[in-house]
């Protein structure tokens, strides 16, 4: 196979490039090609990429997290190219849900070498492709404000949001069209899952398959901010679905409204309120493991 290898230079504590050179050894020693994509900043990659792949490619590898699948799903959903991740990021969710290996490079690697292919399907949230989580409330309010700020680095900034946010925070208003069904809630966060986890391991949308045809539509309804410290660590292990606070509906499309909510998908920001979100079935080929394995 001919297969490009994006790499995000900054992933895995900076040590993409080096990843990315250890993959494409061993694909070379297993008989296949492979061509290195890195550009100066993310969009000078994508036009890199788009130029290799109307060169001629069989497959596209991604060498970081869920947020450089992210940037590169518009080019390799509904085609009939293969996707593979190497993950070298923070979150990694989408290798999880997968069943690739997060830690373990080389073994990322043989599910390549392996051939397995497995269809998977994608949210499209407006326009934008997405393959984990589409997040909006609490939980977006605090990226907001994360990424606002310059220090520190890494989860602890999020940390240090999510204390701040919490201190003012306030149920919020949300109109949710299901499949054409109109609710009204106030709530803390509304999740739509394609897949299960997203924040490195919150399991918000536990549950969640990523090839039924399905949105999980996640409504955390209003709980004490005492509550919802509790209730958090629950989040990673997906326990929190007993609580009388969620609230979980299965459809192919639902549109979101919340005044002043921006949403984000894949940990990335997608844009304000309101947003509709639709089930793309089938929409990625993925080097993973057969599902249930």
């Amino acid at each position: 196979m001919h297969l490009a290898i994006v790499v995000n230079p900054t992933s895995g504590k900076r040590h993409g490039e080096k990843i990315s050179g250890q993959a494409a050894q061993r694909l070379t020693d297993a008989g296949h090609t492979t061509i290195i994509v890195q550009g100066a900043d993310a969009a000078a990659a994508r036009d890199q990429l788009k130029l290799a792949i109307d060169g001629g490619l069989d497959g596209v590898l991604v060498v970081g997290g869920d947020g450089a699948l992210h940037g590169v799903l518009d080019h390799v959903a509904d085609s009939d190219l293969v996707f593979g991740l190497i993950p070298a990021g923070t979150g990694n969710d989408t290798a999880r849900s997968l069943g690739i290996p997060v830690k373990d490079v080389d073994a990322a690697v043989d599910l390549v070498i392996a051939g397995n292919v497995r269809t998977i399907d994608l949210a499209r949230a407006d326009e934008a492709y997405v393959a984990t989580v589409v997040a909006s409330g609490f939980d977006s309010k605090v990226n907001e404000r994360a990424n606002e700020m310059t220090w520190p680095r890494g989860n602890m900034r999020y940390n240090i949001a999510m204390v701040a946010e919490l201190r003012e925070f306030e149920p919020l208003p949300f109109t949710l069209v299901l499949d054409g069904k109109t609710i009204e809630r106030e709530a803390m966060l509304v999740a739509v899952g394609n897949g299960p986890s997203f924040g490195g391991g919150l399991r918000i949308c536990e549950g969640a398959r990523m090839d039924d045809g399905l949105l999980d539509v996640v409504v955390i309804n209003p709980v004490s901010k005492p509550k919802l410290l509790r209730v958090f660590p629950k989040l990673y292990k997906g326990t929190h679905v007993t609580l009388p606070e969620f609230e979980r509906h299965l459809v192919k499309e639902v549109t979101l409204t919340s005044p002043g909510i921006v949403a984000y998908g894949d940990g990335e920001r997608l844009g304000p309120l309101p947003m509709t979100t639709r089930i793309q079935p089938g929409a990625l080929r993925v080097f993973a493991p057969p599902a249930g394995t």
